[in-house]
Order: C-alpha cells, then structure tokens, then sequence
C-alpha cells in the first residue's frame, strides 16, 4: 500500500455491499461537524492489516458519509516512519487518530495526550502501552480494537491435529512486545499439557529464515502468534518448512494461507468496522476514548490451509473450514 490520500465520496460508491457486513447503522446522534479529517497509520502491508484498515474506512464513510476524509498512509515496516507519519498527523491537527498495528499505536501515543486515538490489530493494550493494573480501559486518549484470539483454543487446536507432538517450537519477533505476550501463553498452555516446547526470535526479516530453519532442525510443529513481521515473510517461511515437512499453526488467517496448516481465525475487516464504530461514537457522540473498553473480535473460526495440509498429508478433522 502506497501512501495515499482516499476520500470517503470516493470510497462510499465502491463500498455499499462490503459495509453492510459489519452490520453498522447510519442513524446518527449528537453533535456533528461539517468535516472530519481522520489519520490512519498502518504500520505495514499484509492481508490482516489491510483488511483492517478497510473495515475502518467502510464504516465511517458509510455512517459519515462525504462529511470524513481519510489521510491513510504506510509505515512500510519501519517504526521510525510510524513517527514521522503521526507527528505529520498532530501537525496536521486531525479529528483522530486510526493506528493499526502496535507500532503504529506506541508512535500515536508517543505523538499526541491530546487528539483521540483508536488502535486495531493490537494484540494486549497493557503490553503495548506498559500499563500496570489492567482494568480493560487505558484511562487516556486512547482506545481500540483487539486481534487476539483465545490462546488457549489455538494451542487444543495443536495438540487435536498433532497427537503426537515431541517439541513445539514458537516464533515470533522480538520487537514486537505483543507477540512475546502471546508466546508466553501458548507455552504456558501447552506445558499445561506436557508438551515440550522451545521459543526461538527474530529482531527482523532478515533473521527469519536463519532462525526457522534451526527451529526446524529442533521441533516437529511451529506456532506463529499474529505478528507483523512474520506475516510480510510468509514466502520465506513457507519456503523453508513445507519441503522439511514441518507444520505451522498460525495466530490468524492471513499467516496460515502463507505458511500455515491451520489456524483459529478472527476477522480483521470485523475488527475494523468495529474500530470504525468506535471512532463514529467519539468523533459525533463525543465519546472518551480513556473509558471505552478495548473491543474483541465477536466471533472465531478454524481454518485450514488445503493446498499445505494436501502436501504434508494433514487431514483437518469436521469443523475446519477452508480458507479461501
């Protein structure tokens, strides 16, 4: 995704039967002005994240019509153009703030104690906020959407296609707080079932394939929690363990149709109409976003990946759905 500007007039007459699935109304209430200039911060390209950021634009455009105009623009992977992109936004003096990723979320609220901002993609808001005492609300300028799914149901999920499972190993990015959060509890859950399992980091892209193929060399199935950097590798990931025949669980829908068998999936587009519903509430309701709770997605799948599953010999058991 190229930095661009996008105009709700422009997006409203391609998006009527996509915003209809989030199920939004567009009776309004309150205040509202005769503009709205909203700043999304998108810390990189993949399938979840861009699916994300359009539920957000479906819903607002469709509640708000010509009345919001969207700056939307792409970090392309790179914490330092996160800044420089919200530092542009509070410069800019926009309405809010729609930072999707954790990244993109700690540059916002690095940014600006003053303009509203709403999260999506973020896995844990305490984790990437250092916030002691977690009560569901960040008590600041800030709230949002979560994309994690429930850890524990991924890690049966494991453990129901691979019985015989002797060592897990877990990777993920260590500059991703969030990720570190969900591997602790995937371990946490699978020593919960006596299974051995080994965590293995990349700072960057460019360690991925160095460190997978050791964990390859150590464990006899993988597990990817939702992380950025390992979604925009899914190519490289794939590459290495579907000739070594190593199976990947992945955190969510857009990693398992790169590299994965299975997944227990959430909907990104979900959580962005939901994030869009948010904004709506602050932006014409004059909702505060220090007490609105951090919302989830409402509903999970499991998934699988037929054409990896067809050629490691994975067979899903009734109640998998393809993706795709």
């Amino acid at each position: 995704m190229k930095m661009k500007k996008i105009t709700a007039v422009i997006a409203a007459a391609a998006m009527m039967m996509s915003v209809s699935a989030c199920g939004s109304s567009t009776e309004t209430t309150g205040t509202e002005k005769d503009t709205y200039n909203v700043g999304v911060v998108q810390l990189v390209q993949h399938d979840a994240l861009d699916a994300a950021t359009q539920g957000f634009v479906d819903t607002l455009t469709e509640k708000l019509g010509d009345k919001v105009t969207f700056d939307i623009q792409n970090a392309n992977g790179e914490s330092t153009n996160c800044t420089t992109i919200a530092t542009g936004f509070v410069a800019s003096n926009v309405d809010l703030i729609m930072a999707n990723a954790t990244g993109a979320l700690q540059a916002s609220a690095a940014a600006t104690s003053n303009i509203p901002i709403l999260g999506t993609s973020v896995t844990d808001y305490a984790t990437a906020l250092e916030i002691d005492n977690w009560t569901g609300t960040t008590g600041r300028n800030i709230s949002g959407t979560s994309d994690l799914a429930p850890i524990d149901q991924q890690e049966k999920m494991l453990v129901e296609l691979f019985p015989e499972v002797k060592q897990v190993g877990i990777i993920y990015c260590s500059a991703e707080p969030n990720s570190k959060y969900q591997a602790t509890l995937f371990g946490e859950a699978l020593s919960a079932d006596g299974v051995a399992y080994k965590e293995y980091s990349a700072a960057d892209t460019n360690e991925i394939s160095t460190v997978v193929s050791t964990a390859i060399s150590e464990c006899d199935v993988l597990y990817i929690p939702t992380d950025n950097t390992m979604a925009s590798s899914t190519e490289t990931i794939k590459n290495i363990v579907v000739p070594a025949g190593i199976p990947v669980i992945a955190g969510e829908e857009g990693i398992c149709s790169g590299c994965g068998v299975a997944t227990l999936s959430i909907s990104y587009y979900d959580i962005g109409c939901k994030t869009g519903e948010m904004a709506y509430d602050i932006l014409v309701n004059g909702a505060d976003p220090a007490s609105m709770e951090i919302e989830f997605a409402p509903n999970v799948t499991k998934k699988y990946n037929s054409e990896i599953c067809t050629q490691l010999g994975v067979t899903p058991p009734e109640g998998y759905e393809p993706i795709g």
